[in-house]
């Protein structure tokens, strides 16, 4: 090991009254996770320890909730673009699985913001599938996409 210091090579040799030299590099990382809390929760180690692992459990469960939050929004995302196609969620997804083509939420979100003609071949083509297996509840959709949306194609009509 090389140190750039004396006082840390002393710190790593040095067998006093303390624990040894890992305390010092123990405690050493807290304070420095604790380096942006406010008063003795930054300098007080005691208090350190405690507002840092709870600090790092909180970061852990914000990951988990990140993830869900952005599963949430490709779904909810994906799914307005296939009411403004006239198109059901549920059959969309389930057209595309049973012709095997197997895109994640992320990317078929992705497709309806930015590629719009490609999102919409995919919704044709799951709308295809989806007939010609006889999926429920095709028969009664219109071919217009419903009153309540407003498509892209809407807005071109009413600037003309």
């Amino acid at each position: 090991m090389v140190f750039l210091t004396v006082a840390r090579f002393v710190r790593m040799n040095y067998r006093g009254p303390n624990k040894g030299p890992d305390e010092f590099y123990r405690k050493r990382n807290i304070f420095r996770l604790s380096a942006h809390f406010y008063g003795r929760a930054r300098n007080c180690y005691s208090i350190a320890v405690r507002k840092v692992h709870r600090a790092l459990v909180y970061s852990t469960k914000g990951r988990k909730l990140k993830r869900e939050d952005m599963r949430d929004l490709w779904t909810t995302r994906t799914t307005a673009a296939c009411e403004e196609l006239g198109l059901p969620f549920p059959i969309f997804r389930q057209g595309l699985q049973s012709s095997d083509v197997l895109l994640n939420r992320k990317s078929l979100s992705n497709l309806a913001i930015w590629e719009p003609r490609t999102f919409k071949a995919l919704t044709d083509f799951a709308w295809k599938r989806a007939e010609e297996e006889g999926v429920n509840g095709l028969s009664s959709l219109p071919s217009d996409p419903p009153s309540h949306v407003v498509t892209r194609d809407m807005l071109k009509k009413k600037k003309k």
